[in-house]
């Protein structure tokens, strides 16, 4: 074995005695550095990249591990010429380069309106699109993040495909912003994100910023402690194609193919993707049948650009919402109850289908170097349902007198029914830009949700004939906003940043599934302003500080269920700081955070007078935390990064409502301060990359979840588990002569084996003077891996 290391060290270090470096810096032509660019060094007469990298924050780059030899470098930035330059490479070598404004438009100004730029007081993170693509093997969007600071992520099936959820510092996905190229995602009416319904997004993806808090104004759903802003506008000026294709545990497979125009006639380019994605998940019949398509066609001149995006997507999912029951976690963790039938057989298509479709139409245009203007006009359909296997139903309950058949009067039944939804979401966004000693940018837009819900009955056991239709009805949801935000130089390094929004709502929903006469008729007014400062303490290193408030409106469910009494809008107070930086070798950032929430909508188990349990306002809750995360480059081959997150989230007076059998009410029970639920003391991951040989990568993640509380009772009989989970992904790139390249991925997930749940729920009653308490969960699989071949040509 000493043999075998002390060859291993021989061999590593006359690799490295031999290969030198190539770093530098690249700006514009006002000397601001460029960050984001993409750097490609090719050897001479070649053209496929041997080496690339991005430049950081500060324009700063660095090549490790090249021998000596004859290339080409290119360096490419969005709205910037193409940069190429032959380089004869001896020794290590520094380069200053400097981009040029590109004569074509094509910044994608939507997505600059409604992203924090580099010098704003908030919490972000920008990823781009290669770095999703490294772990890119068909997972949903939710757990290609799942590294990033404060993330912690779900999945229904098991396997990260299917049905996901993300949460930022304990917030749920209706309370975090998503829009794709400025528009909004989020669903109009339960404000939530289904990243089942346009699945391989990330194929598509850009680049994605990530803002921790309210973060600054956007469109849509009101940021309630978190935004995603994706953006799949990426200028192509040469021709592509890609082939993916992965497979690996549970029977699942993902194949992707891109391609891309290049620039046609010096003004015109498209681009598209196709993508499949199957798996069996790891729950019992959990299976996934996810299909995507993207289109692109784009117009670029000197001063104007017009794009037009289809992005669709389609599902098929076996349900497995319901959990695992507490005491079959040891004996059978993959149980599934959902569909089950009188004769223990599982109803075959218990499954949920829907189809979603976004049109983007992009106008574009630059007035002078410090004016732009944009405007997009989108429609977003939705149409599905969910199917499902149902016993013992009550006539009662589907509108229906109980039959007599013979002497016999029936009060129940067996059925099939499908349960619809039919919608149609559409508006425009705007922004003009404006660059300066003052930079401002006012925006806005205003949409429209037209939904229809409606129940069919298929089969049933007794006397309800075909189709028969059990309830229909109706919503309409109006969201408009116009903002206006700035930051100004005070000094050279102090600037301050100031936004205010006006946000207004109206939604009309005409009956319920359950309730079809309840009528509900809301209208709301928000402003919602947001200041700080940004003190750049030197060229390498800031310091920010800002204070922003955030409202945001009760959703369908808290309508229907708080029928005595309206559910009033939460408020959010936000206070963000940061420290960040950036040197050689070496990345930082350390924030702190207080996020005081007046009226948050929580679950207490109070019900209704018809037996629905309600999200009842609490009126004062709070997080509160620090972020830390860091990357350090030991060696041209061995990286390390590595964020943690500790925070307190509590509710100042809770009071929890019990379903009280023996009394037939409900018992309330004070708690005084309690933990929020599914909001963990201490999240944090870790990455080491090593490469060990050129071409080779090598990245060992782990991912650490504290304890989570599945209600808001602090009970820790009613929690999930701590858990850290291990993966390991290899990536390996080949250079062949008659194509761009190859690349080869493999990973191993949860590699020690880790048995964990990352979701549940839970429901107490008192029954025989006794509290009862049922838990149920969602079990994670067990290790199991993936493997795939990315062909660009």
């Amino acid at each position: 074995m000493k043999q075998i290391c002390s060859l291993l060290f021989l061999l590593l270090a006359t690799q490295a005695y031999a290969q030198i470096s190539l770093s530098g810096e690249i700006s514009d032509t006002a000397q601001h550095p460029v960050p984001g660019a993409t750097i490609r060094l090719l050897q001479a007469g070649r053209h496929q990249a041997i080496k690339g990298t991005l430049s950081h924050a500060d324009g700063r780059f660095q090549i490790d591990a090249l021998p000596p030899g004859d290339y080409t470098l290119i360096v490419t930035s969005v709205g910037y010429d193409t940069y190429r330059q032959a380089l004869k490479l001896r020794e290590s070598t520094q380069l200053h380069i400097q981009l040029h404004p590109a004569n074509l438009l094509i910044t994608p100004l939507e997505v600059v309106a409604t992203r924090a730029a580099s010098n704003a007081p908030f919490t972000k993170d920008n990823i781009p699109g290669k770095t999703l693509n490294q772990y890119n093997l068909g997972e949903d969007m939710p757990y290609l993040l799942s590294l990033q600071p404060s993330v912690t992520t779900t999945s229904d099936a098991g396997t990260g495909i299917g049905y996901t959820g993300i949460h930022i510092r304990g917030t749920d996905a209706s309370r975090i912003n998503v829009t794709i190229n400025g528009i909004p995602v989020n669903d109009a009416e339960d404000q939530g994100v289904y990243w089942v319904d346009i699945p391989d997004l990330a194929s598509s993806a850009s680049s994605i910023q990530i803002q921790r808090g309210v973060g600054s104004s956007t469109n849509g759903a009101g940021a309630f402690g978190a935004t995603l802003n994706i953006s799949t506008h990426e200028y192509h000026p040469d021709p592509y194609a890609s082939w993916e294709s992965s497979a690996g545990s549970f029977n699942t497979w993902k194949n992707t193919v891109k391609v891309g125009s290049g620039l046609l006639n010096h003004h015109f380019t498209v681009d598209a993707r196709l993508s499949k994605i199957s798996s069996d998940g790891y729950i019992d019949r959990a299976f996934a049948d996810l299909k995507s398509f993207y289109l692109s066609g784009a117009y670029y001149a000197d001063k104007t650009s017009i794009l037009f995006n289809i992005i669709s997507g389609k599902e098929r999912t076996y349900q497995a919402w319901n959990g695992v029951p507490q005491d079959s976690l040891a004996t059978h963790r993959t149980y599934n109850g959902l569909g089950l039938m009188p004769d223990g057989n599982y109803y075959s298509n218990q499954t949920d289908n829907y189809q979603q479709d976004y049109y983007q139409l992009f106008f574009n245009h630059a007035i002078n170097h410090q004016l732009n203007y944009s405007l997009a006009l989108f429609l977003t359909n939705g149409k599905g349902y969910y199917e499902e296997y149902k016993m013992n139903q009550a006539y009662a309950d589907y509108g229906l007198p109980n039959p007599v058949i013979g002497t016999d009067t029936l009060q129940t039944t067996d059925l099939i029914r499908d349960l619809w939804l039919d919608n149609h979401f559409y508006g425009f966004i705007f922004s003009v830009n404006h660059s300066g000693r003052l930079n401002w940018t006012l925006g806005g837009g205003a949409d429209q949700y037209d939904g229809k819900h409606f129940g069919n009955v298929q089969w049933a056991q007794y006397a309800i004939p075909k189709d028969y239709q059990y309830y229909y009805n109706v919503a309409h949801k109006k969201d408009a906003n116009v903002f206006w935000k700035a930051d100004r130089s005070i000094t050279d390094k102090l600037s301050a940043y100031l936004d205010v929004q006006y946000r207004y709502v109206q939604y009309d929903i005409n009956g319920f599934d359950d309730n079809p006469t309840l009528i509900q008729h809301n209208t709301y007014h928000f402003v919602n302003p947001k200041l700080g400062i940004n003190w750049q303490l030197n060229p390498h290193s800031r310091f920010y500080l800002s204070y922003t408030v955030a409202h945001k409106e009760p959703n369908r469910d808290d309508y229907e269920a708080n029928q005595a009494e309206t559910p009033r809008p939460e408020v959010l107070y936000d206070w963000e700081a940061g420290y960040e930086g950036q040197q050689a070798k070496f990345q930082w950032h350390a924030g702190l955070y207080y996020m005081n929430y007046h009226d948050q909508l929580v679950l207490t188990g109070k019900i209704n007078d018809v037996g629905a349990y309600t999200r009842t306002n609490v009126p004062s809750s709070y997080r509160a935390g620090i972020e830390l995360a860091g990357r350090y480059a030991f060696t041209h081959w061995l990286h390390f990064q590595a964020n943690v997150t500790y925070s307190q989230n509590k509710i100042r007076h809770f009071t929890e409502y019990i379903d009280d059998y023996d009394q037939g009410n409900q018992k309330a029970i004070d708690h005084g301060t309690t933990d929020i639920a599914f909001s963990p003391d201490w999240i944090g991951a870790v990455v080491l990359q090593i490469r060990p040989v050129n071409n080779l990568e090598i990245d060992w993640t782990a991912k650490y979840t504290g304890l989570q509380y599945l209600d808001n009772t602090s009970n820790p009989n009613r929690a999930l588990s701590p858990f850290t989970v291990h993966n390991l992904i290899f990536n390996y790139q080949l250079h062949p002569a008659w194509i761009q390249d190859i690349q080869l991925k493999f990973m191993i997930e949860n590699l020690f084996n880790k048995k964990y749940e990352n979701n549940g729920y839970t429901y107490s009653y008192i029954e025989n003077g006794t509290l009862h308490t049922e838990n149920y969960y969602f079990p994670q699989a067990g290790i199991h891996v993936l493997g795939g071949i990315q062909v660009n040509f």
